[in-house]
């Protein structure tokens, strides 16, 4: 790997770990308040919004500006969210704030990846990040529980740090005001993170074109891009498969929480250790994939999606903590294994296609967009009264059939459009030999 990726690395976790540790605290924060189900439900889907809003606007600006500063600038505003989390901002406003940053901050972290790689190392890549993101996941939901637990803020208390009484009353509020550093180091690493010598690219053609022509500009753009990459064959493939699975796992982290209190009794503490066991197979699912599939064959792990799907519906008949952590491994397992070829896949035909940050940009908007309309139809779904147990089975039935689909649509390409995939196909293999 070249220089400066360990510190893209660095930066990565450290973001990604708060990230974790926040959502575990929000979750907390809402269920000591009293707030009613279906809002700490709507945590999810608050996070994905402005990834949804902004999608036009974060890849074209990741494109047009050094993608350290971009991270810096990212990781600032979720500074922001956590201090107003704090300081009595409604939770669900906050992290939607939080989400802003993230949002801004995505393009920027895949984008220089295809930047400073050649396509030869993207799945190698992907790996490492994905592997150390998830890692950050472990420790972060673990981390979260712990720093909620009246525990350790009487831990904390006894060390009689000057001004700690004064600024924190609770646990959740201590925690928080952990996350802000973590989210401080994280801002830190990323000003040193070398600039490319791929050419910046502006945010929109033409210098006098106003406010308003500058968004119709970007809006166009951003549209151009989402069809281009929905058009191409592969393209297509890949980011359904990604958004798809980051739809159903992006909610299923909070329905594991859920599913865990009614289910086994667990508290948020206990219930985070779960979500730190699926996040553990998703990382051996990725270090494997790194190792056993080669870009040009990243089509070919369509079939471990429905597995995965159909071994979530299993949890229906589980009711104790021996089955459950092998099947929630099993299932990270699975899920990393899928999502590090197909991601590395869509990074390769975006940046063919338009360029690193805009097509990262363009697979948030169909991710998170899917995020957001999953989580509202659970959040209001939970409001009408369904279960965290159906609302397991019924999501593993979702994974399952859809990606059945996506692999019928699949072969319905190669039928219809052979020569043009084997065409892309063999591009993918001479960068890779060209590269090695």
């Amino acid at each position: 790997m070249k220089p400066g990726f360990s510190t893209i690395m660095s930066a990565q976790f450290f973001s990604s770990l708060a990230d974790n540790a926040l959502f575990v605290v929000a979750v907390e924060l809402l269920r000591r308040s009293g707030a009613p189900e279906w809002q700490s439900a709507g945590l999810v889907p608050m996070f994905a919004l402005f990834y949804v809003l902004l999608a036009p606007f974060v890849g074209a600006f990741a494109d047009a500006y050094p993608k350290g500063r971009v991270m810096f600038l990212s990781n600032a505003i979720k500074v922001i969210g956590c201090v107003m989390m704090i300081y009595g901002s409604h939770p669900l406003l906050s992290y939607a704030i939080v989400g802003l940053g993230a949002a801004a901050y995505s393009p920027a972290k895949y984008g220089i990846l295809t930047e400073l790689l050649p396509p030869s190392l993207l799945v190698k890549a992907n790996g490492w990040i994905e592997g150390l993101t998830i890692s950050s996941i472990i420790l972060g939901v673990v981390v979260g529980g712990l720093l909620v637990s009246d525990a350790f803020f009487e831990g904390l208390q006894a060390l009689s740090i000057p001004g700690l009484d004064s600024a924190f009353h609770t646990p959740v509020q201590a925690a928080l005001g952990l996350i802000v550093l973590l989210y401080a180091l994280a801002a830190t690493i990323n000003m040193f993170i070398p600039r490319t010598a791929v050419p910046l690219r502006p945010m929109w053609k033409g210098t006098n074109l106003g406010a308003i022509g500058c968004t119709k500009a970007l809006l166009h753009d951003f549209i151009s891009a989402n069809s281009c990459l929905w058009r191409d064959k592969l393209g297509q493939i890949a980011l359904s498969t990604t958004t798809l699975f980051w739809g159903a796992s992006g909610n299923l982290r909070y329905i594991v929480l859920a599913w865990s209190a009614v289910v086994l009794g667990l508290n948020t503490t206990q219930s985070s250790s779960l979500l730190g066991v699926v996040a553990i197979g998703t990382a051996i699912g990725a270090v494997a994939a790194t190792f056993m599939v080669k870009l040009e064959r990243a089509t070919s792990v369509l079939a471990v999606g429905a597995l995965m799907g159909a071994v979530v519906v299993l949890m229906h008949w589980v009711n104790s903590l021996f089955w459950a952590v092998p099947i929630f491994v099993f299932v990270g397992v699975l899920g990393g294994y899928l999502v590090v070829p197909m991601n590395a896949l869509l990074q390769h035909r975006g940046h063919t296609l338009m360029g690193a940050g805009r097509s990262i940009a363009v697979q948030n908007f169909n991710e998170q967009a899917c995020i957001l309309a999953l989580g509202l139809l659970y959040a209001y779904s939970t409001k009408m009264g369904l279960g965290a147990k159906a609302a397991m089975t019924w999501f593993g039935i979702i994974v399952c059939g859809i990606t059945l689909l996506i692999m019928l649509w699949h072969r319905r390409n190669l039928r219809a459009h052979g020569d043009t995939i084997a065409r892309d196909l063999d591009a993918i293999c001479q960068d890779h030999h060209r590269q090695d």
